[in-house]
């Protein structure tokens, strides 16, 4: 549809008001403010006629205007450990993406969640804020303890990889991606398999865990032993250098691609072949993986997808209705490459 010759010029100086889209649409004001509230009495050629203005004027609905008519926040809070790492920048992003799309803004606080007084002042700071929900993208048990305690008004979601040990049923990028990786393994004639794990503190550690043995179980095998980690590259050399490499194992996962890393080294230090002696993967598919020494065989996940997924489950509880997606195309790919082999005989 296109619109008749403009009775008006909007200034370039300023963003465009409800009251320019009507002028250029050729309606009233109260109409473009009945359908951007998603009223849905407009006749079909009056919503296009206002969807081709509000277009043509890139009009941004005014949040701080909107929440004193409405009475209602446009503000979400998030909180979140580490944005320096590929994951969880990642996740963010995709947060805050579908809380812009939704006409949100995303409020990020940082903590660490290991520290109890970090998390009562990034929880503090949350209480005194006009929110319309909040978000938890380091879920572990302390901050999850803290977040029940501090009973919060509006509603709060933690991070998608819920904790399976309470959970009745559950499926997540940990259980497909952890059995595309001992898949895999087994396939290459791979039977006493190592486990290095994040902090067993985080959900998601224990569940890429429980997903990895769990997988193993289906195969009619059991875990050669776990080491913990810390998720740094730093903790996984710390555990190569201890793995015991007189019992027969021939491969070893690591819960993330850092710790990986260290465990590349650590073998290398100790003159193992990888992956002629052991085969080594890793978990998250970061750009760096590709490069490692020897190159990562992983499991590629889309974080993006993640945080828009938190994001949008929140977004239904507070009313605003979503669109349904393909959650197929974002699905954890096992990535094969160079550190994994056949097994040695």
């Amino acid at each position: 549809m296109t619109l008749p010759p403009r009775a008006f010029e909007h200034p370039s100086d300023r963003p465009a008001t409800i009251y320019d889209v009507a002028k250029l649409a050729g309606v009233s004001h109260q109409t473009v403010s009945r359908m951007l509230q998603g009223y849905e009495g407009i006749r079909p050629q009056t919503r296009a006629k206002v969807q081709v203005a509000l277009d043509e004027l890139d009009y941004r609905p005014n949040l701080a205007a909107r929440s004193l008519a409405t009475n209602r926040s446009q503000r979400i809070g998030a909180l979140v450990y580490e944005l320096l790492e590929v994951g969880p920048s990642k996740t963010i992003q995709g947060a805050s993406d579908a809380a812009r799309h939704a006409g949100y803004l995303l409020d990020i606080v940082t903590l660490d969640p290991r520290d109890d007084s970090a998390v009562e002042q990034a929880l503090s700071v949350l209480r005194t804020q006009d929110l319309a929900g909040i978000v938890a993208f380091a879920p572990m048990d302390l901050l999850s303890d803290r977040i029940q305690r501090a009973d919060f008004s509006v509603p709060v979601l933690l991070e998608t990889d819920v904790d399976q040990a309470a959970a009745a049923t559950h499926t997540s990028v940990s259980d497909s991606g952890m059995h595309q990786v001992v898949d895999h393994l087994v396939s290459l004639g791979h039977a006493t398999i190592s486990y290095i794990s994040g902090p067993l503190e985080w959900w998601a550690s224990r569940n890429r865990k429980s997903a990895f043995e769990a997988a193993l179980a289906e195969h009619g095998l059991v875990s050669a032993g776990t080491i913990e980690g810390s998720w740094s590259a730093a903790s996984g050399y710390r555990a190569g250098m201890e793995l015991p490499l007189d019992r027969g194992m021939t491969a070893v996962v690591a819960a993330n691609d850092q710790m990986a890393l260290g465990i590349l080294r650590a073998l290398a230090e100790r003159g193992i072949s990888v992956p002629g002696d052991i085969s080594v993967t890793g978990f998250d598919d970061i750009p760096e993986s590709e490069y490692y020494q020897s190159p990562l065989t992983t499991v590629r996940i889309n974080y993006e997808h993640q945080g828009r997924t938190l994001m949008n489950r929140l977004l239904t509880t507070l009313g605003v209705d979503q669109e349904p997606k393909d959650e197929s195309a974002d699905a954890p790919v096992l990535v094969p490459r160079e550190s994994t082999g056949p097994a040695r005989r």
